[in-house]
């Protein structure tokens, strides 16, 4: 049987609903509308068949320097992280104890840190690094984990050809039916 602070209590969970959902739907329609131009800024997905890779390139020796002053604050000076997450050398997939996933234990396309780098890399300054410097500080993490010598110039060809350690550990179902 409702008592009266039963159908009150109710009413009030009722309101409360329909006015938070009511801000959810207004609060999708704030912002301002981008332009072709503002979007291109977005539109930087580097892909293992060499699309999406800008102009550029640089060597390991030379993003040395470049990891030294932007990257070692998270991965430390030779890529051994300061967590888990920020690890980028050593690792194995195939331990029985649980797998450290780094670039060179895990990641299947070297296209991938590019992208990864070029969008999100520094963490206090996304976006920042040009693109020599993204060619540069990619070539040394790959030096790093053994995956290519020092001096490779790693450009939009030269990257295509990486062959990552991990390159066959995914299963591609994309295209399952």
């Amino acid at each position: 049987m409702f008592t009266l602070k039963k159908l009150l209590t109710a009413s009030a969970v009722s309101a409360s609903l329909v006015i938070g959902l009511s801000a959810v739907v207004q609060a999708q329609s704030l912002g301002i509308p981008i332009n072709e131009s503002q979007l291109q800024d977005f539109d930087l997905i580097a892909q293992p068949d060499g699309s999406g890779y800008p102009q550029g390139s640089g060597t390991a020796m030379q993003g040395k320097a470049i990891f030294e002053r932007r990257c070692v604050a998270c991965h430390g000076m030779t890529g051994e992280g300061t967590s888990a997450n920020t690890r980028l050398v050593g690792g194995d997939m195939q331990s029985e104890e649980r797998p450290i996933r780094t670039v060179g234990s895990y990641w299947p396309h070297a296209s991938t840190l590019f992208d990864y780098v070029q969008r999100a890399m520094p963490a206090d300054a996304p976006k920042s690094l040009t693109s020599d410097e993204v060619y540069q500080v990619i070539a040394y993490v790959l030096n790093l984990n053994g995956i290519i010598e020092d001096s490779l110039i790693l450009n939009k060809e030269t990257l295509m050809q990486v062959e990552m350690p991990n390159k066959d550990g995914f299963i591609d179902s994309s295209q399952a039916l």
